[in-house]
């Protein structure tokens, strides 16, 4: 199986039904069908060959569908970049898979100018760039093991990690997605609150094949969302915590009489939040945990995670586990599997799983999450009998804020450029609308000779916004470290996590 031939054939059974919503349109599967083949000429015209990388800078629009759909019957392998990293990081996922052509949104045009690929800016002229292409479907051949899609996942390192998908293997992972949720039908619409280059892009295919409507909300504004999701009959909606913590307090009695999943997932949830959900949106939450090498690998069910089940805290937990994925709980060594309700390291195995990491010549870093068949997640957690799945912490120092993966030593590296630094250690604390973010702990020589607002302004600019630290604290005393010199970051964290069951946090 190959994803542009699905998704052919469901544009021949559907031709004249709704495909995508928009803001600003509504447009069927044969006219967005057109898009996509325009879309995928003009890459063609550009150089691109099957299995060339496209990479796609945009917001949750219509060109972002057209790229969806471009890369797909272009042959192309489509890498998303995240609208809100930082110049530094596009360049740095653009050279690391060699993507060819980049497309992107005039809004983020400069943020990859320069790079040595040719770009492609959506700006006013686009509607008429995209009608002089040619709309004759290219027919380009892929097969089942071709690459289709490289999603970035953090690494050990702070160094963003290409994960590539094969056609089947993106298929079946967005498959499995929809196992547990409410089957759609020709009249469900899926809204996309969190952008479709993100976890919501798992449901976009799924939703084209079955010949129901994906609805891209734009950029995410609670009001507008909660009155698109009434005006369109919205049925199913994946959304990040932090998402579901405004939609609520924006809600105020509003009623959605079709909506029937609001799938969340992407970040830890508090049950603060969680309860807000449910207030406003009824019998609906679904819970979804994985990550970008292995996923999905648990879905809790409203009746789940709301419910009473003697030898379970469904509150506490990130789902169940699905019945097509295996996970243990393995010691610290990885080798002996613990017994139910044990703690250690989650380690996990499900259809469409990582193969690699993308361009991992030596096998080095594959081989650190990868080990027969298995992946590591290096999350710390246990599993009851109820097959519920806790994560209590993380192997790694790494910190979801807002649903957004930041690694410590990648801050740490631009913090300690700053002159008036000597060392700074970089961990998460919790943060009441984000579940997380990051602390910086600096030590200087001179706690008058720089600003808590002059780090955050370079992180920022190196890094973008949503890796800016949410608190900088100085220091003259040397940090903690172990007996080999390195920087102990959980003896910082520790103060500011006292009391809680848990060292993760949900917004």
């Amino acid at each position: 199986m190959d994803v542009p031939g699905l998704m052919r054939q469901s544009v021949a059974l559907h031709a004249d039904r709704p495909a995508v919503l928009t803001e600003h349109g509504r447009y069927t599967f044969a006219e967005m069908w057109d898009r996509g083949v325009r879309t995928a000429n003009a890459l063609i015209a550009a150089g691109v060959r099957p299995g060339d990388r496209v990479a796609g800078l945009e917001d949750n629009n219509l060109g972002a569908a057209d790229l969806f759909l471009g890369a797909a019957i272009a042959g192309a392998v489509r890498v998303p970049l995240y609208a809100r990293n930082s110049a530094e990081a596009h360049a740095h996922m653009i050279a690391q898979t060699d993507s060819v052509v980049v497309m992107t949104d005039a809004a983020y045009a400069d943020s990859v100018k320069g790079l040595d690929t040719h770009v492609i800016v959506r700006d006013a002229g686009y509607e008429d760039w995209l009608a002089a292409q040619s709309d004759v479907d290219p027919m380009v051949e892929v097969g089942p093991d071709d690459w289709c899609v490289i999603r970035h996942s953090a690494g050990t390192t702070g160094r963003s990690k290409g994960v590539g998908y094969t056609q089947q293997g993106w298929l079946v992972n967005c498959r499995n997605w929809l196992y547990r949720l409410p089957n759609l039908r020709w009249g469900s619409v899926v809204g996309h609150a969190g952008p479709i280059s993100h976890a919501s892009g798992y449901l976009f295919l799924p939703a084209w094949l079955h010949g129901s409507t994906n609805l891209l909300f734009g950029a995410f504004e609670p009001r507008k969302v909660l009155d698109m999701l009434t005006e369109h009959s919205v049925t199913h909606m994946f959304t990040p915590p932090s998402m579901v913590q405004m939609l609520a307090a924006e809600a105020g009695g509003q009623a959605f009489p079709a909506l029937e999943c609001v799938l969340v997932g992407g970040a830890p949830i508090t049950d603060a939040t969680a309860l807000a959900g449910r207030a406003a949106f009824g019998d609906v939450l679904y819970q979804v945990f994985g990550q970008t090498e292995a996923v999905p690998l648990t879905i809790m069910t409203p009746e789940e995670w709301f419910g009473d089940h003697p030898g379970s805290q469904p509150m506490r937990a990130a789902g169940r586990v699905l019945p097509f994925a295996r996970m243990q709980v393995r010691d610290e060594d990885g080798v002996t599997v613990l017994p139910l309700n044990s703690e250690g390291e989650l380690w996990a195995q499900v259809e469409g799983q990582m193969i690699e990491f993308w361009g991992d010549e030596s096998g080095e870093l594959t081989a650190e999450r990868l080990v027969d068949g298995w992946v590591r997640t290096r999350d710390i957690g246990r599993i009851d009998a109820n097959g519920f799945v806790y994560v209590l912490d993380r192997a790694d120092d790494m910190i979801v804020s807002g649903g957004f993966n930041i690694w410590p030593a990648e801050l740490e590296t631009v913090i300690a450029d700053h002159a008036c630094v000597v060392e700074v250690a970089v961990f998460s604390i919790p943060h009441e609308r984000w579940g997380e973010t990051p602390m910086a702990v600096c030590r200087v020589d001179d706690r008058d000779a720089v600003t808590e607002q002059e780090i955050i302004e370079l992180v920022t600019e190196r890094l973008g916004s949503y890796k800016k630290p949410g608190a900088v604290e100085f220091v003259t005393e040397p940090l903690p470290k172990n007996v080999v010199g390195k920087l102990l970051r959980k003896a910082l964290r520790e103060p500011h996590w006292a009391g809680r069951e848990q060292r993760v946090s949900g917004a």
